[in-house]
């Protein structure tokens, strides 16, 4: 047995935009973690921080407000770099002015109010640094300023340990932990993203690249065809025109070959069509949990490994007519696609969720299609309801007339 993969159907449109409407909510979905990461994380140090100055008897209670609350503007002006990173481009400059000026100036009346009224080091330098972690730096350089940065705040955390009151000594520890970590997993997690975006455009790249060579291998194939034809007719028709006059009869016949050659450019230009219509049977099941899987069904599937020699002409369409029907009507937690062979027959059944009294379609003409197309090549249609699942299991003959075993 063969557990398949997933690609998007040829002869689905719809199947195709929703696919790529899944993927770009996939990549959107991984920005939104990469930032509410980050947040979670700065937020985290603006209440450690307010914590830490509020265990200083030094320092008024008003202190603390003015960190949490300068914090949370801390924090708001970071939203505005992460989402200009996000559309971010390698030949960008390195600071956009315009975009970014003013979430940099709140950063530094922060750091400098900050530092000031908290009387440590570490908290005015931590929010210029993070800032700076945002900017656009080219490749290679922001792993180093994330080094000097965590340098840079590992010793100033030794120089407020050693001169800090020693009540706010112990709610130093998370403080100095989180504002030290916070360089290193804000590159890394920009970097995460940066990866995301060039596998992304790489498959949307690779998707034109596919689509081109197709387009320019039909065109061969085609031009092949017709080209070759097309020649011997003209010089069956030219060759007729110049016996006309001096042998009727041998025009004639040139004209009776002609016609047998534009017979045989229509036949080649049919059995073109259809050998590119036609997709092997175990492309048509992955692409059916390709597409179940894109609605947010969990599919699988299991395929016999000759399933190629199938009577694709019978059994592609109910494939695809089955998982038309789990699409509008099943219930979207999971479906199993399994194409076996038994006997000399061939057994495709694909079972989902369903409820037992789900209507196959609208107008009742789904599972009446799929019945026909089965009795037409002599197989049988069965239905199975139940509580929990919905079945449809179609078997064919192997020998469907008009098909050959490949």
């Amino acid at each position: 047995m063969a557990r398949s993969s997933a690609s998007v159907p040829d002869d689905s449109s719809t199947a195709a935009a929703n696919s790529s409407l899944r993927l770009a909510r996939g990549v959107t979905a991984t920005w939104y973690y990469t930032i509410a990461a980050l947040l979670v994380f700065e937020i985290g140090i603006v209440f450690t921080t307010t914590l830490a100055a509020w265990a200083s008897v030094s320092r008024p209670p008003a202190a603390s407000v003015a960190i949490t609350v300068g914090g949370l503007l801390w924090v708001g002006s970071t939203v505005a770099l992460m989402v200009d990173y996000r559309h971010r481009t390698d030949a960008a400059p390195l600071v956009r002015w315009r975009r970014q000026l003013i979430p940099l100036l709140v950063t530094l009346a922060y750091a400098v109010t900050a530092g000031t009224v908290s009387g440590m080091w570490i908290v005015g330098a931590l929010p210029l640094l993070q800032s700076l972690m945002l900017l656009n730096w080219q490749s290679g350089v922001r792993l180093r300023v994330m080094l000097a940065a965590t340098v840079v705040l590992v010793g100033l955390a030794v120089i407020d340990i050693r001169t800090a009151d020693g009540e706010a000594t112990t709610s130093f520890g998370p403080l100095i932990s989180f504002s030290v970590i916070l360089p290193a997993m804000t590159v890394a997690s920009l970097w995460w993203w940066d990866v995301l975006v060039r596998l992304d455009r790489a498959r949307a790249s690779e998707s034109r690249l596919a689509a081109t060579q197709e387009r320019l291998r039909v065109a061969t194939d085609v031009h092949d065809l017709q080209g070759h034809h097309l020649q011997v007719i003209a010089l069956q028709l030219e060759l007729a025109e110049r016996l006309m006059t001096k042998d009727p009869d041998a025009a004639l016949d040139q004209l009776r070959a002609a016609r047998g050659s534009v017979a045989e450019a229509q036949q080649g230009t049919r059995d073109l069509a259809l050998r590119f219509r036609s997709v092997p049977l175990s492309d048509e099941i992955a692409n059916a949990v390709d597409l179940l899987r894109a609605a947010g069904t969990s599919a699988e599937a299991t395929v016999d490994a000759g399933a190629d020699r199938a009577p694709a002409s019978v059994l592609g369409p109910v494939i695809r007519e089955t998982t038309t029907n789990v699409l509008r009507h099943g219930g979207g937690k999971w479906a199993h696609l399994s194409l076996k062979r038994a006997g000399e027959s061939w057994r495709y059944e694909i079972v989902n969720d369903g409820a037992a009294d789900q209507k196959v379609s609208d107008d009742g003409s789904g599972l009446e299609g799929v019945a026909r197309r089965a009795a037409e090549a002599g197989g049988t249609l069965e239905v199975r309801r139940g509580k929990q699942e919905f079945a449809v299991v179609v078997t064919v003959p192997a020998g469907v007339p008009g098909e050959e075993e490949r």
